[in-house]
């Protein structure tokens, strides 16, 4: 399948705003650019007139101005290499493609080659996601990371220590590059799984459960995630803004879950729960 790039040209004090705008339309990757940001979204998600009316809401309040265009699934490579600038997270973490050096001051490497696959860190939601797996021991654990686009946080439980790994993912394509990236990084044993919270129903408990997605499927799919934790077990979640935090720890509660922390950036939020 491929892609639509959409980049606009926004003040700065606006690119959060549209960044969660757009987010709400389906866009679901980020690139930041000198003149605002470049967002994607799947070709057949795509709505030109949705797009149109929301940036039509801004008009008396900042100039924006975009240009749409597709790219070929072949072609995402060349564009990569073109806007990816590495990342340096939590003060331990590099995220760079193969193509950048290693910094010396890394405590922690990952390398992510996304070819058509989302997640490299540049997005809110990755990075607090590897703030939070930061604080969380997992030394000889048993993780799950459910959404796993490009691997990378099934690749940080590798880096932290955890023995066990299972990454699940809807698309076909995201799956082969989720199980290239974790061979890169030397975690070739990572279970890279196609489909969705079906594919766990049954699993031995886990120690830690990562679901980076988003508001609606965090919801419905919790009780699955529940049902594979262990007690006192941890589920950390990302993929939502602050106004739906709330949902999420009602929810929560409900299923005997405990509210422990979240962070936030730019209105996107990560949060901590355990489990009874």
């Amino acid at each position: 399948m491929d892609f639509i790039e959409v980049a606009l040209k926004v003040s700065p004090d606006f690119a959060d705003i549209f960044t969660a705008e757009m987010g709400e339309l389906g866009f679901d990757a980020f690139v930041e650019t000198e003149e605002g940001f470049n967002a994607y979204i799947d070709e057949d998600k795509f709505d030109q007139h949705e797009l149109n009316n929301m940036i039509a809401r801004y008009a008396g309040y900042t100039t924006v101005e975009y240009q749409v265009q597709k790219i070929e699934r072949q072609n995402w490579n060349t564009e990569w290499e073109r806007n990816f600038e590495p990342l340096f997270i939590g003060g331990q973490v590099s995220v760079r493609a193969s193509f950048h050096e290693k910094p010396a001051e890394a405590k922690y490497d990952i390398v992510i080659n996304p070819k058509m696959s989302f997640g490299t860190g540049h997005h809110e939601t990755t990075t607090l996601m590897i703030e939070n797996q930061l604080t969380l021991n997992h030394q000889s654990k048993r993780v799950l990371d459910m959404g796993c686009g490009t691997g990378i946080l099934a690749i940080m439980a590798g880096e932290l220590g955890a023995t066990e790994i299972v990454a699940v993912e809807i698309e076909d394509w995201t799956v082969e590059n989720a199980r290239e990236n974790a061979e890169l990084n030397g975690y070739a044993g990572i279970d890279v799984r196609l489909g969705g919270a079906e594919t766990i129903e049954g699993d031995q408990p886990y120690d830690i459960i990562l679901a980076n997605i988003n508001r609606n499927v965090l919801l419905d799919d919790m009780p699955a995630y529940v049902a594979v934790l262990k007690p006192e077990a941890t589920l950390l979640l990302s993929g939502f803004y602050t106004e739906d935090l709330t949902a999420l720890q009602q929810r929560a509660t409900e299923l005997s879950l405990t509210y422990v922390s979240h962070r936030t950036k730019n209105n996107w939020v990560s949060a901590i729960f355990k489990n009874s």
